[in-house]
């Protein structure tokens, strides 16, 4: 994957071109800044026993990656294969981390959220 140009200059800021890959259940990708993904994983480590099968979803498929001199990361296949990127991607910025995204998938799953409609909850800080 090509990190695009605007993104690069703060990754090398604040993560070296250090990222961390890992599984999100909407089956994307999470891409994280090393230092956020460290901030992640010390709070998933706090939680109880019972959070133990997603603890292993998202500590158990990360895998640590770096910005190449040619400003692509390499995304590992079996991460590829699990979110079904093919051929189009979309980076998405999440704040503190990305999500990576199968072009198809994304718009068939952000179809789904605007057919729901906002929710309250968002509906009385953004509207």
């Amino acid at each position: 994957m090509t990190v695009p140009a605007r993104h690069r200059d703060i990754l090398k800021a604040v993560a070296d071109d250090k990222l961390t890959v890992t599984k999100h259940p909407k089956r994307c990708l999470l891409i994280f800044p090393r230092p956020a993904w460290e901030q992640f994983r010390a709070k998933l480590l706090t939680l109880p026993m019972s959070a133990e099968d997603w603890r292993r979803v998202f500590i158990g498929s990360a895998m640590d990656v770096e910005i190449d001199g040619a400003s692509r990361a390499l995304i590992a296949p079996e991460l590829r294969e699990w979110a079904g990127l093919e051929r189009d991607v979309l980076l998405v910025g999440m704040g503190s981390r990305f999500e990576l995204w199968d072009k198809v998938r994304h718009d068939a799953h952000e179809a789904t959220v605007l057919a729901a409609g906002m929710p309250d909850v968002l509906r009385d800080h953004v509207m």
